[in-house]
């Protein structure tokens, strides 16, 4: 799952999201050095990532992409995963995209001291293209695919497997829609799991 996903499955405790959205940038137990709340943001997204990485469902969407695009399909279904949940954002939140992506943006302006800095150089593009927003439409997923395959050196075009969701674009949210409804349940028990763990319970 890309960036909209995890923000989405860290409830609503504000160091969980920062941790879970800024969590690739910190590698091995550098995640120790944080407050706990954003430790927990940290482990709750590497969970989401595994999980995410062998279930079957996720798998058999990124098959459909890996002839052409192989090591980087996953990459590109995570991306592809966060447009259905943009697209289909009423089914699992009461509040417009519009306002969660603008209390979040605000979120981390107001915690800039605690993030990475590969976060703090990302966030100001991300606000300026309103990046959560535009996973929205095809024309914004296009987009993001664009800028994915800029900061990956254009090694195998990503902006292209906008063909392969045309095509296969009914599967594929049907597909979304059976997997986030498993992982928002498995997410939940192991967030409860972490919370125990390190006596969190803001």
């Amino acid at each position: 799952m890309n960036y909209l996903a995890h923000i989405f499955l860290s409830d609503e405790d504000d160091f969980i999201k920062v941790g879970n959205f800024m969590a690739d940038a910190v590698k091995g137990k550098q995640y120790e050095q944080y407050p706990v709340g954003i430790q927990i943001g940290i482990k709750l997204h590497r969970f989401i990532d595994t999980y995410t990485d062998a279930h079957e469902i996720y798998r058999k969407s990124k098959h459909r992409l890996h002839e052409k695009f192989g090591h980087y399909s996953g990459v590109i279904m995570d991306i592809i995963y966060d447009h259905f949940l943009a697209k289909n954002w009423s089914l699992f939140s009461n509040i417009t995209l519009e306002k969660y992506a603008d209390a979040f943006y605000n979120l981390l302006q107001n915690k800039y001291d605690v993030l990475t800095p590969k976060t703090q150089h990302l966030l100001p593009y991300m606000i300026k293209t309103n990046w959560l927003v535009c996973y929205k439409s095809l024309e914004g997923l296009e987009l993001i695919l664009f800028q994915m395959d800029y900061r990956t050196k254009n090694r195998v075009n990503m902006p292209a497997a906008i063909n392969e969701v045309k095509e296969f674009y009914t599967e594929l949210e049907q597909e979304f829609l059976a997997f986030f409804t498993a992982l928002q349940h498995q997410t939940k028990l192991e967030l409860d799991t972490l919370r125990n763990e390190f006596c969190y319970y803001n």
